[in-house]
């Protein structure tokens, strides 16, 4: 079993080159050993090698046997974890007569199922511990539903209600759970190749993200945060 008084843990599911490399960074420049999951291990294995004390774990966050095996071996090789940050979202853009009842599925499945599925994993020992820190990474689909958003709205509200409900149950045994509401287009290589002519203050910067996580996780217990919202200059609201 690793030492547990000596580093704090952070989990980041759904590790890519966007968002999940910039919250693994920044937790690993705060001292954090981290664990990097993603379904495929190409990219986090790299990243990890980048990082002290980083592992990179292949898990699929909808599959509650996959999940029990990668938080098993986490607790063995690096101890309880203080901050599980799940930042998987399938986005499917379609609307309700395009949609088909697998993408729907597939929608709820990653953005719900795998968010609960690995919360029970950390809960446990963070209310022993009371302390601990769960953050979800939203969408403003979760509070309206537009015409293409048949699947990726239901699926994210679902999320948001999950969340108010942990928040509600675990903020009295000293675990703060937390949604970042992210409100437009993250800037990764993948959209600047599909918008080339939009602005820098149009995209939301993945490193700025990861610096709201690392606040909630910092904020005092009289005075914690459910809900923030993170947007771009150039984002219209």
């Amino acid at each position: 079993m690793a030492n547990q008084t000596s580093k704090p843990v952070c989990v980041v599911v759904g590790v890519g080159p966007g968002n999940g490399a910039a919250f693994a960074r920044r937790f690993a420049s705060e001292g954090y050993r981290i664990a990097l999951l993603a379904r495929h291990t190409e990219f986090t294995m790299e990243l990890a090698a980048k990082l002290d004390g980083a592992r990179a774990y292949a898990c699929d966050a909808t599959d509650a046997a996959s999940v029990e095996r990668t938080f098993a071996a986490i607790r063995q090789d690096l101890g309880d974890v203080d901050v599980l940050v799940y930042n998987p979202g399938v986005g499917v853009w379609a609307n309700v007569e395009d949609i088909t009842a697998e993408a729907f599925e597939t929608s709820w499945r990653t953005n719900v199922l795998g968010a609960l599925l690995t919360s029970k994993q950390v809960i446990p020992a963070m209310k022993k511990n009371k302390r601990g820190s769960i953050v979800f990474i939203g969408a403003t689909a979760s509070r309206r539903g537009g015409a293409r958003t048949a699947a990726f709205a239901p699926a994210k509200a679902a999320q948001k209600s999950l969340a108010e409900s942990m928040a509600r149950h675990l903020w009295s045994s000293g675990v703060h759970v937390a949604l970042i509401i992210l409100d437009g287009v993250v800037d990764t290589p993948a959209t600047r190749k599909m918008m080339p002519d939009k602005p820098d203050n149009f995209f939301i910067k993945p490193d700025d993200i990861a610096d709201n996580v690392v606040r909630l996780t910092r904020q005092k217990p009289s005075a914690w945060s459910f809900e923030i919202e993170a947007r771009p200059f150039g984002e219209v609201w």
